[in-house]
């Protein structure tokens, strides 16, 4: 069974990570900085490792769940995952060099863009697990099974 407060840490420590990377990534000056890289690419590991977990960790006993309820709310999180994979390997494609984790940046002002367009997905993503999928996880594992 999944540790929802490592749940919790996890997206708490992105919505913080998103949230000052939008503002970082405003100034042209420190947008490429290492210390804004190494932010930046945190966010893309933490990001991408909570989603695994996602996928690891809690959608089969959704899908697996009597409830036609459950499993159509098991399907929209897996699609919902699988397209925020794809927005991550499109943005990271066109703004980020992943061996050297550097980004490159030609067009400030679309960089800047994009990257709040993805935050936004993702914090978008982080409330409805809170509000939605988490809730429902715990009325899962907590009623117990019939013997």
């Amino acid at each position: 069974m999944l540790d929802f407060d490592e749940l919790n840490k996890q997206n708490h420590k992105i919505a913080e990570l998103s949230r000052v990377l939008s503002y970082l990534i405003k100034n042209r000056l420190i947008c490429d900085t290492t210390i804004t890289c190494t932010l930046f690419f945190e966010y893309i590991d933490f990001v991408t490792n909570h989603l695994e977990v996602g996928d690891r960790g809690f959608y089969k006993d959704l899908v697996s769940h009597p409830d036609p309820q459950m499993i159509n709310l098991a399907h929209n999180f897996m699609n919902g995952s699988m397209e925020i994979k794809r927005i991550f390997k499109q943005y990271t494609r066109q703004w980020c060099n992943l061996k050297k984790k550097t980004l490159k940046i030609r067009d400030h002002q679309a960089f800047i863009n994009d990257s709040n367009e993805m935050f936004e997905t993702v914090l978008n993503r982080i409330q409805d697990e809170q509000e939605k999928l988490y809730p429902l996880l715990r009325k899962i594992w907590l009623v117990p099974k019939a013997a």
